[in-house]
């Protein structure tokens, strides 16, 4: 069986004419006929009472009238469903991030859902170091990343130039002491994540290039954690400037320039290269490009040579 039989077969039913449905389909009525036929000699049931004259099903027609139906109107549901899936008015759209990079995306996924308000948004948090392997595994369509990925198979676009933030309570010493040497930070509590990271060990290898102690005395799970712990008093901290512009904003947390630890954190947009992106997904691509054309600096939309 196939639905162009079953259509074949529910127009006849319903139009009680071979003639009648022919003309419906806008076939021949010996096509018409045909068809019948060899739905019949598949089936092995005669589906008509070929005595009667207006096309009375027989019971064996009687109980696929209603399973034909139920397969049409099936098909015409997957057609329409597909159709609001092109139109947006329907759908699911699965990110990975962290932490941290999740901040990126809060204004970015608030613009996406005033432009498509039917579609589901799904943020997973994950590792950074996952992210890669999960969008490999179809687990997601994007994630966002603050370092390049190494597979192939992955197409990366920098979406945002941030830095890393030297912030102190703001009654500490270096609270206004203008620009400050890292050789000034060896006696310094530092409250540290203790997720490894490649931004991580650049800390670690510029405190051993100035011959500088890093002292992590506390390290804690979450960089809200460490926000909390700084505000308490309790050291100071490096840590993505995105995630501490509300306490610079409110007096909370002071920044400290420290020249030797300018170092900048891009985030990326990632995805595999070879993907058949969703219609959502390419919806929150030009979301994102839209974006950064109109805010600018630091957002940005520049894919990386080689993905």
């Amino acid at each position: 069986m196939d639905l162009v039989q079953m259509e074949t077969f529910l127009a006849v039913a319903e139009e009680r004419s071979f003639s009648r449905a022919a003309s419906r389909l806008h076939r021949t009525q010996p096509a018409v006929s045909q068809a019948i036929a060899k739905l019949e000699s598949e089936l092995g049931e005669v589906l008509f009472d070929r005595s009667s004259r207006d096309g009375t099903l027989t019971d064996a027609g009687e109980v696929l009238r209603e399973y034909a139906a139920k397969l049409l109107n099936l098909r015409n549901e997957a057609s329409g469903a597909l159709t609001e899936l092109r139109s947006l008015h329907r759908g699911r759209l699965n990110l990975a991030a962290n932490e941290y990079t999740c901040l990126y995306l809060l204004p970015l996924l608030d613009e996406f859902r005033r432009q498509n308000p039917r579609i589901k948004l799904a943020v997973q948090r994950s590792l950074a170091s996952r992210i890669p392997d999960e969008i490999l595994l179809h687990s997601v369509e994007f994630g966002v990343l603050s370092f390049r990925p190494e597979d192939a198979q992955i197409r990366s676009i920098v979406v945002y130039r941030d830095e890393l933030a030297f912030v102190v309570n703001p009654r500490h010493p270096l609270a206004g002491a203008g620009n400050v040497s890292i050789r000034q930070l060896g006696a310094q509590n530092f409250i540290a994540h203790n997720v490894p990271s490649p931004q991580r060990q650049k800390v670690i290898q510029t405190f051993r290039r100035y011959k500088t102690p890093l002292q992590m005395g506390v390290e804690l799970p979450s960089l809200e954690a460490i926000k909390r712990f700084v505000e308490m008093g309790n050291g100071v901290a490096l840590v993505p400037r995105l995630t501490v512009e509300p306490e610079l904003k409110s007096g909370a947390l002071v920044k400290v320039p420290i020249q030797e630890l300018q170092i900048e954190r891009k985030l990326r947009l990632v995805y595999r290269r070879q993907a058949n992106l969703s219609h959502a997904a390419l919806a929150l691509l030009k979301v994102v490009e839209a974006y950064s054309t109109a805010h600018g600096d630091p957002y940005s939309f520049q894919q990386e040579r080689g993905t």
